[in-house]
Order: C-alpha cells, then sequence, then structure tokens
C-alpha cells in the first residue's frame, strides 16, 4: 500500500503526539535568538550577556524615570552579576510572577510606567530562564519577598520582615549551557553605564564601587566622546521629550548617537533619520541656500534623545526604533472595552509623529541659537560649502573612472553579485536575507575563485581586489577618487550618495593569512576608516576568520585556527597525523571552504569605540614606520617559524 508522503516525510508521523506544548522557559531556552538577539561568549558588545544585564537595569531605570531611587548599584565579581536599586520595589505578593510569568509586568499601565523601555512583560523573565542561577529580592516598607530560580525553575521562595531600603536586587549568574565559556568585557559594561548616566541627569550608577553621574547629558556625552577638536563649541537643546547636542569635526562621515527612553538605539531608526534630514533642513532654510544634505552633514558629530510612550523597537534587542508616532494607545470604554468606530475599526489616540516632532524642535531652537550665537554661522557655513566643492570635484572624478571601466566591462569581471540585495526584489523564501546578504572583499583570482564557488549565491556576493589598494591615508581624496579598485568598490556597495543604501548588511574582508593578505587588510580597513567611518560604527564591517592549519588521519579531519588548537588536534589524533598550512585562501578547495562561510562562519567585528581617534588609529597603522609601530607588531604577531614549528611528540 502507498504511503502519503508530502516534502519527503511520513504524514501518518505527523499525529497528536507531534503537538507540542513547552513551558516559558523552555520555549526561552530553545528560542534564545527571539528574546536577546543572540548568544555569544561576551567578546562581542551585542553578545546576549549584555542585553541580560541590560535587561535588569532598565528595570532600574524605568524605576527613576518615574521618580523613585537616584542610585543603581552593579557590581560584576567573575560571572555573577548584580543590580540593586532604591525604586518603589517590585509589589511583594508578584515577585514570582513577575519574574516567571510571560507577558506579566507592571508596564502595561501608562500611570506606573510612562515612558519605559520595557513594556512586553519578556526581559527580566529571558534572563531566569538563560540563568544558572537567578535570584529576586523585592523590599517594601519594612517586608522582603525573595525567590531563588534555576534556569527559570523555582526553587524557593518566601517572605520575610527586613530593613533594607525599598527598592529590588536581582542577582544572576547567566547560564554557560547557553553562553558557553563567557566572561564580561568590563569596558563594554562601562561604557553601557556612562550612557545611562549621560540620559538620566541627577542618577548616579555605581559600577564596582566607581559613581558615574552626569550634569549636562547629552553634551557631557559629546565632549567626552569626541576625539577630535570641534570646529565650534557644541550645541546643546533640551525641550520637553527631547535632547539634541550637534557640532562638525574635520572627519568623513556622519558620527550620531541616538536614544529613545534611554536605550542606545545603534541601529538608529525613526527618530536618528529625523534628526538628520531636520539639520539638513533646518541648516538649508536658514542660509536661505540648496545645500546638498549630504554637505551639510559632512563631518556632523551629535547625539539626540527622545522619550516616548509605548516604543516599538524592531527586535528583542531594542537597537532601532520602529515607532511612527510619539504615542499611540488603543482607546477604550468606561468599562475597558476597545472602542471602536461605526465602521468597526479599534479607535487610536496618536500623538504627533516622531518625524514632525523633531523636525519642529530643531527648526524652531536650533534657527534661535544660531540668531543668538552669531559667531559660529560663517563656520558652519564654511565647513558646508568646502564638503560641498570636495563632493562635486570628488563626484565628477569618479564618474568619469566608472564609466570607463564600465566600457572595459572591468566592473562585471569584479564583482560576481548575490540573487538578493537591497535595492531588487527579494526571491521567493528570502524574507530573512537581508540580515545575511554579505559581500566578500577579497584579492586575486584564485582566492575569489575559491569563494565564488563555495559562497551561497542567495545572498553573498564577492568582490576581487587586483593586487593592494593604495594607502588612502597617505594620498589625497582626489587620488582615491581616481582609484580603479576602490571606485568600483563604492559602486558595488552602492555607497556613492549616502551609506544608507547599503546593498549588503555585512562587509567581510577576507584576506590571506600572510604578511601581503595582512596588509591588504590593513589598506582596505583604512579606507573605510577615513571615509566611511559609519560602515564600521553601525557594525556593518568583519574580518573573515579561516583556519590555518588542516589536521587529519584516516578516520577524522581537524581544522584549526591557531597554532594553540593545531596541537591539541595532533595530540587528539596522535599517530599518523598529517599536517596542511593555508597559507592562502585558494589552497583551500571550495568544498572545504562552503564550511566556513556558513552558519558557523567565523567573523571577528570591526569596531570603533566612542573614545578612539581614527586619526591616531591610521597614524599609528599606516603612518611612518615607528619604533612604537615595530615593538607593537613583535609583541602581538607569530612569525611564520612559530606558526611552521609543529610538535608531533
Amino acid at each position: 500500500m502507498a504511503e502519503d508522503i508530502h516534502n519527503g516525510v511520513n504524514a501518518g508521523s505527523y499525529n497528536d503526539e507531534s503537538i507540542k506544548t513547552l513551558d516559558w522557559n523552555e520555549h526561552i531556552r530553545r528560542r534564545a535568538g527571539m528574546y536577546i538577539g543572540r548568544l555569544g561568549n561576551g567578546e562581542n558588545p551585542d553578545d546576549g550577556i549584555y542585553v541580560l544585564l541590560k535587561e535588569i537595569i532598565d528595570n532600574s531605570i524605568d524605576e527613576f524615570s518615574m521618580g523613585f531611587g537616584r542610585q543603581v548599584h552593579i557590581t560584576i565579581e567573575g560571572r555573577e552579576v548584580s543590580v540593586r536599586d532604591f525604586g518603589r520595589g517590585i509589589p511583594l505578593n508578584k515577585v514570582v510572577d513577575a519574574t516567571s510569568r510571560l507577558n506579566t509586568g507592571g508596564k502595561f499601565d501608562d500611570t506606573n510606567f510612562k515612558k519605559s523601555v520595557g513594556l512586553n512583560g519578556v526581559g527580566t523573565k529571558a534572563v531566569n530562564a538563560l540563568s544558572s542561577s537567578f535570584y529576586v529580592a523585592s523590599f517594601r516598607d519594612g517586608r522582603t519577598s525573595f525567590a531563588d530560580f534555576s534556569r527559570g525553575k523555582l526553587l524557593n521562595q518566601g517572605m520575610d520582615a527586613t530593613n533594607e531600603k525599598n527598592g529590588t536586587l536581582v542577582r544572576f549568574v547567566p547560564d554557560e549551557e547557553m553562553f558557553g565559556d563567557f566572561a564580561y568585557n568590563m569596558e563594554y559594561v562601562k561604557t553601557m553605564v556612562k550612557n545611562y548616566s549621560y540620559l538620566k541627569k541627577g542618577l548616579t550608577l555605581i559600577l564596582n564601587g566607581t559613581p558615574y553621574k552626569s550634569e549636562h547629558g547629552l553634551l557631557d556625552l559629546l565632549n567626552d566622546s569626541m576625539n577630535e577638536t570641534p570646529l565650534y563649541p557644541p550645541i546643546h537643546l533640551e525641550g520637553e521629550d527631547i535632547e539634541i547636542v550637534l557640532t562638525h569635526g574635520g572627519s568623513y562621515g556622519e558620527n550620531i548617537s541616538s536614544f529613545v527612553n534611554g536605550q542606545n538605539t545603534r541601529d538608529g531608526g525613526t527618530h536618528l533619520a529625523a534628526y538628520r534630514e531636520a539639520i539638513a533642513k533646518t541648516l538649508k532654510e536658514f542660509y536661505k541656500k540648496n545645500y546638498a544634505p549630504e554637505d551639510v552633514r559632512q563631518g556632523v558629530v551629535g547625539a539626540i534623545s527622545i522619550q516616548i510612550q509605548e516604543p516599538n523597537f524592531e527586535g528583542q534587542t531594542k537597537t532601532k526604533l520602529g515607532s511612527t508616532y510619539m504615542w499611540e494607545k488603543q482607546e477604550r470604554n468606561d468599562d475597558g472595552t476597545a472602542l471602536r468606530g461605526a465602521d468597526g475599526t479599534a479607535a487610536v489616540d496618536r500623538g504627533p509623529t516622531i518625524r514632525s516632532f523633531v523636525n519642529e524642535f530643531i527648526a524652531k531652537n536650533l534657527d534661535n541659537y544660531l540668531r543668538i550665537h552669531k559667531e559660529i554661522v560663517p563656520i558652519i557655513e564654511e565647513k558646508i560649502k568646502s564638503s560641498q566643492q570636495e563632493r562635486e570635484e570628488i563626484s565628477g572624478i569618479q564618474k568619469k573612472t566608472r564609466e570607463r571601466n564600465k566600457r572595459a566591462s572591468v566592473y562585471n569581471r569584479k564583482l560576481r553579485d548575490c540573487r538578493y540585495h537591497y535595492n531588487e526584489r527579494a526571491p521567493k523564501n528570502m524574507e530573512d536575507q537581508p540580515e545575511k546578504s554579505s559581500i566578500f572583499i577579497t584579492e586575486g583570482d584564485s582566492a575569489s575563485g575559491t569563494i565564488t564557488k563555495a559562497r551561497n549565491a542567495n545572498y553573498q556576493a564577492v568582490f576581487s581586489l587586483r593586487g593592494k589598494p593604495i594607502n588612502c591615508y597617505k594620498e589625497s581624496r582626489r587620488k582615491v577618487a581616481e582609484n580603479e579598485e576602490l571606485n568600483l568598490l563604492i559602486s558595488a556597495l552602492g555607497v556613492e550618495d549616502d551609506i544608507d543604501n547599503l546593498r549588503y548588511n555585512n562587509i567581510i574582508v577576507a584576506t590571506d593569512a600572510d604578511d601581503d593578505g595582512m596588509h591588504i587588510r590593513m589598506l582596505v580597513l583604512t579606507f573605510f576608516m577615513k571615509y566611511y567611518p559609519d560602515l564600521i560604527r553601525r557594525g556593518h564591517v568583519h574580518i573573515l576568520q579561516t583556519p590555518l592549519f588542516r589536521v587529519k588521519n584516516k578516520k577524522e579531519t581537524r581544522y584549526c585556527y591557531n597554532a594553540d588548537e593545531r596541537d591539541a588536534a595532533v595530540d587528539a589524533l596522535r599517530a599518523g597525523a598529517e599536517i596542511t598550512r593555508f597559507k592562502g585562501l585558494g589552497e583551500i578547495s571550495s568544498d572545504e571552504f562552503v564550511h566556513f562561510i556558513g552558519e558557523d562562519m567565523r567573523l571577528d567585528p570591526v569596531k570603533l569605540s566612542d573614545d578612539e581617534s581614527i586619526a591616531d588609529i591610521m597614524e599609528f597603522y599606516m603612518g611612518v614606520n615607528t619604533g612604537v609601530r615595530q615593538n607593537f607588531i613583535r609583541r602581538n604577531l607569530r612569525s611564520e617559524e612559530e606558526l611552521e614549528d609543529v610538535n608531533i611528540g
């Protein structure tokens, strides 16, 4: 008898027992990415252990925003984290529910939390489920309610008298089963805490005994983070639910931080788009000249912070604001039921759009500021004119270079595009590809050929450099504009006019693991750092890690990314182990390479912290060859001889 087969699965195996109901904590643990974005071991500032910390601190920040508690104590000892605030404390009979029942919390009620970050009743529960140890205690009016959990399972709870001041204490240890051999990078934590202090004037955050407090908000943030001398003193404007700061520097690109309700929205969103638009529009109207927005914003250093009700973030990690309005609430009848119009649609009370709110604030207040502080007016216009002149000159050179290359069909030889990128309609069943879309920047026919054969052509493109690109740090902008390689790279990325047009989410530099490969990598990164630093700041630029060694015997093959992994593989495979040292990407077969650029691809993000000077970095690595740089290289790089020295023992 024929079996009913659908998509290769026996339909008879799909029955009542196939339907599973997971406990709340098990669902979070199995689908951690839905709740915290990613796991990770702490090497990346976006790793989950920092999201867990932020979720708990956010609750304390929300208490302060509502007028309760002026201090938050944060302690990290090894892998254990504790956060103690002095707010109202969780209602004593709801401590367990508030920390272990999804969609349970006090932030669904606008009267208690008007402009908070966490509104979906998930954050603390995710911390609980993803921690091997989670302890919570609430202190209210001489009483305390506490609970102990492990991986979301309640172990113990109780209530007692206490002398503690009102507030909440949360102590947790992220679970090794989820995060592996993790460690907190205290520089990342320090940056997070400092940002909280800038955004919440009057709040003191004490991290491992060190207090952080800001008196001037975003002005302090800008002054503390600027690594170049501004062309004029920063403009600081404050209003109800909005604060901005703005100046111009001599660097290329824009360096603008954005925040919503104290949350650092690193990926921007509607408020950042409104800020950029409003700056360009207001200055154009002030000078009564039709300056291009990119010329007005060239070299801008600034920040914007807004407070809105019930923000809508894109993703659980809340790094991009998706809200259109300052508030958007379902209107209700006296009995609590949803109010509907005559046509049956829900009645919604909406505030002004974020775009109009930000535009109107900046248009009015920036215009007033410039009329009062007339001394900076010619400085700003001179900067805009200088940017305009350079852009028009460079644009003409780049256009001629690109036209020459297209006539010679150079472009098609250098870029092997993917089927999906931002400027084209995505093929069917590729809804998730914007995040995956990538371009590998490599050098030489051999390496590019290997990657091209191994890649997933749906969302991975390959751009092949010819030899070493010019050192942008040492050359003029005109010389860079005339360079064929970099011109075609700019065109492939789609960032000629605005980096918001970037066609790939991930720019991956893939070079050989030898001296020439490292030099090419530095030249490419120097180009991005000097002319497109926002691509790095927004987390788009990465370095591909590929194995240096293949260790195999007749039964097993292991790929090793450093000499220590190689030695461990040799010890494990023992007699008969054959060792291959990959000196170039072209030496790795495409059949092997497909494993190194798939789901488990190892990428090192290229990062720029706010307090790092791009000019200083480029001078150190690409400027005059000094003894200091030579000593740095000797201390941090192993020689070829060390890598080749294999002790099979």
